[in-house]
């Protein structure tokens, strides 16, 4: 089975989306791209994660033609396509429609750095424009969005988020999450204190090596 490692992680990681409360059903998709084959494994569209198999994770192109796999790839194929091609760094996508963060891409609202995790994405989580779902509107808005930033929120739909390995993504979604949810908290009792781009700067170098051993 050709990328059977990187399959087995979009499921791994599928079913942690469930897990961690990141989404519902099969709702949101993930993706992990091979630069070297050209290829990337995507979550087929509208299954159950704990239902998809390795067999059952499609293949696709970077020109976004499907090459293997039973089903349709998601929906939102554009937008992952999208950030491949622009973002050479990245090699992982991860959408969630985890609770507080798509609270506020309702409201219409950014993600300020009220707390330091925020650089997780960068010094603020920024708002793309809603657009239908699926439809490249949305893949060219979410692209332009995340210039120079690791997460989006998506108006009244979501998050994306990136990363260089997939569970790197993973974690930049999962703790966008939590900053959320202490934002939406914050918000709910007085008016959060938001970080300084000084306090933020400082931040983001540290995060440069975070993690890395």
């Amino acid at each position: 089975m050709r990328m059977l490692e990187q399959r087995k992680l979009v499921v791994e990681f599928g079913r942690k989306l469930l897990a961690c409360g990141l989404t519902t059903g099969s709702g949101g998709n993930l993706s992990l791209v091979d630069r070297r084959r050209g290829l990337l494994a995507i979550t087929p569209s509208g299954e159950d994660y704990l239902e998809i198999t390795p067999g059952r994770v499609v293949l696709v192109d970077l020109d976004g033609d499907q090459v293997d796999g039973p089903g349709r790839p998601s929906s939102e194929l554009g937008f992952h396509l999208a950030l491949y091609q622009e973002r050479p760094e990245v090699n992982a996508v991860v959408h969630t429609h985890s609770p507080y963060a798509t609270t506020l891409a309702c409201l219409g609202w950014e993600l300020p750095p009220a707390h330091y995790l925020v650089g997780f994405a960068g010094p603020k989580v920024p708002l793309a424009p809603y657009h239908t779902y699926g439809t490249p509107e949305l893949a060219r808005a979410v692209a332009e969005a995340m210039q120079g930033y690791n997460a989006a929120l998506l108006a009244n739909h979501g998050l994306v988020a990136v990363g260089d390995t997939l569970s790197r993504a993973f974690a930049v979604a999962e703790e966008i999450e939590f900053a959320a949810r202490v934002y939406y908290q914050a918000k709910a009792v007085g008016e959060p204190r938001i970080l300084s781009e000084g306090q933020m700067r400082e931040v983001l170098a540290k995060f440069a090596t975070y993690g890395r051993q």
